[in-house]
């Protein structure tokens, strides 16, 4: 049976994310009216209250991460003002010596004794930027982010003791990235993504000038789906949670439509493992309830994926990872890393990585804005424009099948038919 909760009027404005932290007792949000809320769960009754509010950033608030908890108790904040603020959470004796380090946040609204100080700012980004997400605490206090300049940056704090320093490590243009492997929807090197001119020409162009520039691109002109690249593209990323493969970490950019799995290493060059491509798709795979395949003959429009989840492995030989996109598909990949002692090596005789959809669903009939794991990586979640959270299982066979669905309206006629879990796992 699903459970929910409701926080009514969160925000004056569209909620553009939300957070929980490690242990689950506490969610971030923030919105378009650029402010965050932190709110505490009363175990009790299993309602939600404000423990602080303010003011982070000078335009949207489009993404939050909690830093992992042996760091101490840490956020992250990304915007469309093109920065990145780290937060860190103090009493209120501590905030006095605390402001050369950065501006204290607003007053909570609450009345508890604590509150959130910006500890550090960066300003890298050369657009929007639209992820954030802390590494596994495993590799360290690290950061990474992806903004519309297609870029992702990788940060280490090198004063942990008062977050003030960031240090850039790395920084990726993911659209020209080379791939060592090249994995289609259904089988692995199928094709070459097609690259699009979704790179920057200059930090000090504006994104008006840039969206004018690419609608005039005759390249990409007449296609669907198409045009303003900050309104139609999609940026994510997600950090791969196994501490054996070393600093992994899956991004999407532009309007490409494609995945990029991206090695990163101290000893050389970030280098891109993999491009999970979701077009062509052959008609030879069988097609599940609400899955959409290019019909005979076609190749699907490449529509930008908003978002990415690696799942946590739990002792799994292999990764799944799971993108949403413009086009209302919700896909899950299995990627498989390379063997050891490999049979097949590529060219310069490396093994390669591979992977393949193992299932494919277009339930929200429109984008599809976020999706995540649970903790265990088996059942996945996505949200849609369509109002409804949608839950994903795998059942006998590791076939994956729709587990349930919330709608906002919560009302009684829209549940949908897929919920018994019973009887997909007994036709298969």
């Amino acid at each position: 049976m699903i459970q929910t909760g409701l926080i009514q009027s969160a925000h004056n404005d569209l909620v553009t994310d939300v957070a929980y932290d490690f242990y689950g007792l506490r969610l971030a949000s923030c919105s378009l009216d650029q402010r965050i809320k932190v709110w505490q769960l009363d175990e009790s009754n299993g309602n939600w209250s404000v423990e602080d509010d303010w003011k982070a950033h000078d335009a949207t608030v489009s993404k939050l991460s909690w830093a992992h908890p042996e760091f101490g108790t840490i956020l992250a904040s990304a915007s469309f003002d093109r920065t990145v603020k780290i937060w860190e959470q103090t009493s209120f004796a501590s905030t006095a010596d605390s402001q050369s380090n950065g501006a204290g946040a607003g007053s909570p609204t609450s009345g508890g004794s604590s509150r959130w100080v910006e500890r550090a700012v960066l300003v890298d980004a050369r657009g929007t930027v639209r992820s954030v997400e802390f590494a596994p605490h495993h590799f360290g206090l690290k950061l990474a982010t992806v903004s519309s300049d297609n870029h992702v940056r990788i940060y280490e704090c090198l004063e942990q003791s008062s977050l003030a320093t960031w240090q850039p490590s790395e920084e990726i243009d993911v659209s020209t990235l080379p791939s060592v492997s090249l994995s289609s929807s259904y089988s692995v090197a199928f094709a070459t993504p097609t690259q699009t001119s979704a790179t920057l020409e200059g930090a000090s162009a504006t994104l008006v000038a840039q969206a004018l520039q690419q609608s005039q691109n005759p390249v990409t002109q007449g296609r669907p789906g198409l045009g303003n690249r900050e309104a139609d593209g999609g940026w994510c990323i997600s950090w791969c949670k196994d501490r054996y493969w070393g600093e992994i970490i899956a991004a999407g950019c532009g309007i490409s439509g494609t995945i990029k799995i991206i090695q990163l290493s101290t000893s050389r060059r970030p280098m891109a493992l993999l491009t999970l491509d979701p077009s062509p798709s052959p008609a030879g795979l069988p097609a599940e309830a609400g899955t959409s395949l290019a019909s005979d003959g076609d190749t699907p429009t490449p529509f930008a994926i908003t978002s990415v989840a690696w799942a946590p492995s739990c002792g799994r030989s292999y990764h799944l990872i799971a993108t949403g996109g413009r086009d209302g598909h919700v896909r899950i990949w299995r990627v498989k890393p390379a063997e050891e002692e490999p049979d097949v090596e590529g060219e310069g005789g490396d093994p390669k990585w591979s992977a393949n959809v193992v299932a494919d669903f277009d339930h929200h009939k429109s984008a599809v804005g976020c999706v995540e794991w649970n903790i265990t990586g088996t059942v996945l979640s996505s949200a849609g424009n369509d109002g409804r959270v949608r839950l994903w299982k795998a059942t006998i066979g590791n076939v994956w099948r729709p587990a349930g669905s919330i709608g906002v309206e919560q009302s009684e006629d829209t549940q949908d038919a897929d919920v018994n879990m019973g009887e997909n796992a007994i036709a298969e």
